[in-house]
């Protein structure tokens, strides 16, 4: 072999290092640990399929964590929609254009921890600035909303909060608005198009990739949502915002089973796969490439 090739491999050899023993390593591992009974602080001892079966079995919680895990992709569509709706506005010529798109950009810049601080105050019914809203609604007759106090709306204030972010989605729509190019609608306004048919047949196919990236990009991050409830609610109340990632972080470090932990990373892991895998395959029929025949 060259010299050449092994300064290379001397080169690489620090990330490779730290990719074997920090990265491949605990993936390996943790697949052992999913068939053992390990408390972390003893020896892993071997179960097999015990952990798995202990999991599904488990609706208190393990299927509870999966149902409001589930119920958080109703944000991945409204996301979509709302953000490229504002990059259609925000893409229009218009007086204070930069001021708009840095307004609605500014919220996604907000650490996570500090908005969910932020929005537990907004949404107190109490004393935030949904309790003006709340004495309408009792004055009317229909109840006050009490969003991550009741258990009924407490998903739905968590759904609220990450629409408020929306201006980094916003952002990579608007660059792909920005790369239709221009004489498709000229010629689609010469055959009498109207705005709504150029938005349907012009806009949308061309930005159809980045709609599929949002997409599963927003399908990921709503498999592993965790900052939020975990600052916000701890999985409360009444266990109506224990998503599977919060359920999945106690088993290991508050109730130290790294066993169950192990075995929930991994379903998580072939679940998020599987979901990715059948949005690509669906995406095929729909997603527009420009050059592709």
């Amino acid at each position: 072999m060259r010299w050449s090739t092994w300064k290379g491999y001397l080169f690489i050899a620090p990330w490779l290092i730290g990719f074997l023993v920090f990265t491949l390593y605990p993936i390996l591992s943790t697949l052992y640990f999913s068939f053992c009974d390990y408390r972390v602080l003893s020896e892993p001892r071997w179960v097999g399929a015990q952990n798995y079966r202990s999991l599904l079995s488990d609706s208190d919680y393990f299927w509870r964590s999966v149902f409001n895990t589930v119920f958080m992709f109703i944000g991945v569509p409204l996301s979509i929609v709302l953000g490229i709706g504002l990059a259609l506005l925000l893409n229009l010529k218009l007086r204070g254009q930069a001021f708009y798109r840095a307004l609605f950009y500014l919220p996604s810049v907000v650490p996570a921890v500090a908005s969910a601080f932020l929005w537990l105050w907004v949404l107190n019914p109490q004393n935030g600035l949904a309790a003006p809203v709340n004495q309408v609604l009792n004055q009317a007759g229909s109840g006050a909303i009490n969003w991550f106090t009741d258990p009924a709306t407490s998903k739905w204030g968590f759904i609220v909060m990450d629409l408020w972010m929306i201006g980094s989605a916003m952002i990579i729509y608007l660059a792909a608005l920005q790369g239709v190019p221009i004489h498709l609608y000229e010629a689609a306004k010469l055959d009498g198009a109207s705005p709504w048919m150029m938005i349907r047949h012009v806009t949308l196919p061309h930005i159809s990739p980045v709609i599929l990236y949002m997409a599963i990009i927003g399908i990921i991050g709503a498999f592993q949502y965790f900052t939020q409830t975990f600052v916000m609610t701890q999985g409360g109340p009444e266990n109506s915002t224990l998503f599977y990632s919060l359920y999945l972080f106690q088993n290991a470090f508050q109730y130290f089973r790294m066993g169950h932990a192990s075995a929930m990373a991994w379903m998580l892991f072939l679940v998020t796969a599987l979901a990715t895998f059948l949005v690509w395959r669906i995406s095929l029929r729909y997603v527009y490439y420009e050059g592709q025949a």
